[in-house]
């Protein structure tokens, strides 16, 4: 069944609630559509964080119109890639099928689920080589699996953009607005005033306990209920823990369950350094790295490693054997983790706080830089995070509480004398001799404030 307008095809899942959050991403895609030298894009990052809603409300919002196809609904779509290579070919098949013209530079063509059809996959090249008037965007479940093999995707002719869950400033967009205008006004070493440091705090215990899945986030919003999101977060371990053994390709699915199931358990080590052995007794390196690999290019977990230099680049230091895993949203890892709400809310101490905060941190930081974080740990000292500013080398300090800064901290600034220096806690914001202290809360705008 087709409607004219916009959307091709009924979806034959369960209709979800319509969320409307508003995304950083769709100025990344605004540019992308302003540039000279356009590609295809492909969308990347873990299932349900938001991919197919961006697709849309860019097209409905940026473009006159859209049109939207999934080749997981319909399997009749992939025969137009299977016999063609003509673009334009292509774009008047597609045009019938959507019984809606499509006019380059005013509609967006949206490919769906596209892992399910390679040859559309490839034929992205072809859009770029011979149509490049066609606005194309892509996107599909598990596709940074996909797109980790070069042979599989047509590299360096298609833009890649990586999609995240919700970041704490859209979080609090989306749930109290007012809040977010005072939030977005914060610049660097503004004093900000008790009253609203103690509700950015309140809405950061919210974020560690709903996170920023899109599903959760609009129940929260819509019902403020914990029990109706904590029943989505079931929901959403049961979908990828299934996925695993559907869309593994040749890696060992229950390696990557075992895995991904030791998050928890490894997080809340001392040091929180990945050991194999703590996945399975005797587990090595070799029965359990293409597990690791495969999660981390899913977008399931993010892989923070440690380098033997804290110096520029950070990628030429890196300790390949020696690294950490986080869940790539704080929420989901609250809930594997089976913090009660009450520990949060009422500021107890527990556990595993220290590694749910630095899952906090890392989730903020990593899409604000070009290099990914890193952490720095030798026998003497651990230094939570290293980030790259273009070639400022800036070390970070997570407190999950009030407590000031580790002797190793203050070590490490006297040896290395750095021109920034953070550490994030629930104190305010505030310079501390050569350490500045900003709220946990400001994580995600801390490109802004340095």
């Amino acid at each position: 069944m087709f409607f004219r307008k916009n959307v091709v095809f009924l979806s034959k899942q369960p209709v979800r609630m319509v969320i409307s959050l508003k995304r950083k991403a769709i100025q990344s895609l605004i540019e992308w559509k302003n540039s000279l030298d356009r590609k295809p894009l492909v969308l990347k990052g873990a299932r349900q964080v938001g991919k197919t809603w961006l697709m849309k409300e860019f097209g409905k919002t940026h473009y006159k119109n859209y049109v939207y196809f999934n080749f997981d609904e319909e399997d009749a779509l992939k025969s137009i890639f299977e016999s063609n290579k003509n673009p334009q070919r292509i774009i008047d098949l597609l045009s019938f099928i959507a019984d809606e013209k499509i006019v380059p530079n005013e509609t967006l063509i949206i490919f769906d689920e596209i892992q399910e059809c390679p040859n559309a996959l490839n034929s992205l090249k072809y859009f770029k080589e011979k149509a490049n008037t066609y606005h194309v965007i892509a996107a599909g479940s598990l596709l940074g699996t996909l797109l980790s093999q070069p042979k599989s995707y047509p590299v360096g002719m298609v833009n890649i953009l990586n999609i995240y869950p919700l970041t704490f400033d859209e979080f609090l967009e989306a749930t109290e607005p007012t809040l977010s205008k005072y939030y977005s006004s914060i610049i660097k070493e503004q004093n900000i005033e008790e009253i609203f440091h103690n509700k950015f705090l309140d809405a950061y215990n919210y974020y560690l306990i709903v996170g920023g899945m899109p599903e959760c986030v609009h129940s929260w919003i819509t019902y403020k209920d914990p029990k109706k999101v904590s029943k989505i977060q079931n929901e959403l371990i049961t979908i990828y823990e299934n996925d695993f053994s559907k869309h593994n390709g040749k890696v060992n699915s229950g390696r990557i369950l075992m895995v991904f199931r030791s998050i928890v358990s490894q997080l809340s080590k001392p040091n929180e350094k990945f050991i194999y052995g703590a996945v399975k007794t005797g587990g090595r390196a070799r029965d359990f790295e293409e597990a690791i690999e495969w999660l981390v290019t899913a977008g399931m977990l993010n892989r923070m490693y440690n380098i033997s230099k804290p110096e520029h680049p950070l990628s030429a230091f890196d300790i390949l054997d020696s690294f950490k895993l986080f869940l790539f949203d704080t929420g989901l890892l609250k809930y594997m983790a089976g913090i009660d709400n009450s520990a949060i809310l009422l500021k107890s101490d527990y556990q595993f706080k220290g590694a749910l905060t630095e899952n906090f941190v890392l989730q903020q930081l990593q899409s604000q830089f070009e290099a990914k974080p890193r952490y720095y740990a030798t026998k003497n000292m651990e230094i939570d995070f290293i980030i790259q500013n273009n070639t400022e080398i800036i070390p970070i300090e997570v407190k999950a509480g009030e407590e000031k800064s580790a002797p190793s901290f203050k070590k490490y600034i006297a040896n290395n004398s750095p021109e920034h220096a953070i550490r994030f806690s629930k104190r305010g914001y505030k310079k501390d001799g050569a350490i500045t202290n900003i709220p946990l809360y400001l994580a995600s705008k801390l490109i802004e404030l340095l």
